[in-house]
């Protein structure tokens, strides 16, 4: 009895359509030019149908992670760390160079250009998402997604 309740909740909930889910998309990574200083991460954060936090961006290959935002204040830049971010339901968040970026330090010296790096986004909601970014080098152009 519960396997035909089961099934004919799942058939209902798909008629329905499936609610927006957050994920990422045209993500990479860039190495540091110079393998003691850290690399960086961007990519795209698509909010689902409610709001949420994004809390942290981590990564088994590397030993520390950073959310950070670049900004210019009275002509000079700046990268500051960043606790949260917000993500507004349905809306999308660049993080992109010259903005909202997440510092990888330390990364595992195998990691190479042409590999994946994951990275582990987790948000207030709970959940918890794992995207594979492509790898390049300081000097690469980012990939065409």
């Amino acid at each position: 009895m519960r396997l035909i309740i089961t099934l004919v909740a799942a058939a209902t909930l798909s008629a329905c359509g499936q609610p927006a889910q957050i994920y990422v998309d045209k993500g990479y990574v860039r190495l540091p030019a110079v393998k003691t200083n850290p690399g960086v991460a961007y990519f795209t954060l698509h909010g689902g149908k409610d709001s949420t936090k994004l809390l942290s961006v981590t990564s088994p290959t590397a030993i520390k992670t950073e959310l950070h935002e670049s900004m210019t204040q009275g002509g000079m830049s700046t990268m500051v760390p960043i606790k949260e971010i917000p993500v507004p339901a349905k809306a999308s968040i660049a993080f992109a160079p010259g903005g909202k970026h997440v510092m990888l330090f330390t990364i595992n010296p195998t990691v190479k250009p042409g590999d994946t790096m994951p990275l582990i986004f987790t948000f207030a909601n709970n959940l918890r998402i794992e995207y594979d970014a492509p790898v390049i080098a300081a000097g690469d152009a980012p990939p065409k997604q």
